[in-house]
């Protein structure tokens, strides 16, 4: 048990922890953002190609409310909100992963000297020109 909580420890220390709790929060906010863009910028245009009839709105009746007995239907609009929804989430992500890998091996090459290096990128680079020097003076011995 006291090994347990040293582990638990350390994760919450070493920041796993605070960068999930911080992911999270983002991940709320960015949430409401894309709804909000969903439901009140491109629903309405698609509403318009569907009679006026919201998307959400939009089922198909299988059995007619009548005295005592509810409406049987099948939600097909909220199914497509939901999927437009997704659809926008997915290529956000695609594109801010895809803008921070560009960054990320942008900085990473020692020879870009646009943006700065690491310095653990830099000193493997150094090292790899160093053994590549002592291959070469190895060859021609």
């Amino acid at each position: 048990m006291k090994k347990f909580l040293q582990e638990f420890k350390e994760f919450a220390v070493k920041g796993n922890m605070i960068d999930m709790a911080v992911a999270v929060v983002i991940g709320t906010a960015f949430n409401a953002v894309v709804s909000t863009l969903v439901k009140k910028v491109i629903m309405p245009p698609l509403s318009l190609l569907t009679e006026d009839v919201t998307l959400t709105n939009r089922k198909y009746v299988l059995r007619e409310a009548s005295e005592g007995v509810e409406e049987v239907a099948i939600g097909y609009g909220e199914l497509i909100e939901v999927f437009v929804d997704f659809l926008i989430i997915a290529l956000t992500i695609f594109i801010v992963i895809k803008g921070m890998n560009r960054f990320k091996s942008k900085a990473e090459d020692p020879k870009d000297i646009e943006v700065e290096t690491p310095k653990n990128i830099e000193l493997l680079s150094n090292i790899e020109e160093l053994i590549k020097e002592q291959n070469e003076l190895l060859k021609n011995k």
